[in-house]
């Protein structure tokens, strides 16, 4: 079985099953398919895309979810310099132009993220799944 999207000299738009496009041709020639809306048998086939089936096993959201996070935490882990609890003055720095724009990433307390929302200052927070592990602090055993 074939289904084809149609349109009539109308253009009005509607769908027919038929055994195959032999069969389709057949009776389109022999003016047996019909508008179901003006009863026109003046048909034309539409654009279709195809619909393909994949083998494959859809993959499932929150593996794909994991995988996004994960991509994104190397990405700022090896493109942004880690600045600790320094964020909000290396933030506010580059915002009034005091230092050069770089990618940082840090942290700050609740009300300090606040603040820099009232500010303007362009920074965002960065839920946990997207967190790359803080880097360690050289020379301290504990």
């Amino acid at each position: 079985m074939i289904r084809y999207s149609l349109a009539c000299v109308g253009e009005h738009e509607f769908e027919a099953w038929f055994s195959d496009s032999a069969a389709y041709d057949a009776q389109r020639k022999r003016r047996l398919v019909e508008c179901p809306t003006c009863g026109s048998t003046k048909v034309h086939k539409q654009i279709m895309a195809p619909s393909i089936r994949s083998s494959e096993k859809a993959v499932p959201p929150e593996v794909v979810a994991a995988k996004v996070a994960g991509e994104i935490r190397q990405h700022i882990a090896t493109t942004h310099d880690y600045v600790g609890d320094k964020f909000a003055d290396e933030a506010r720095a580059m915002y009034y132009g005091e230092t050069e724009h770089r990618p940082v990433w840090g942290e700050v307390t609740p009300d300090v993220a606040r603040e820099l929302v009232d500010e303007g200052v362009p920074a965002m927070p960065l839920p946990k799944p997207f967190a790359p592990e803080p880097p360690r602090r050289k020379g301290r055993a504990n």
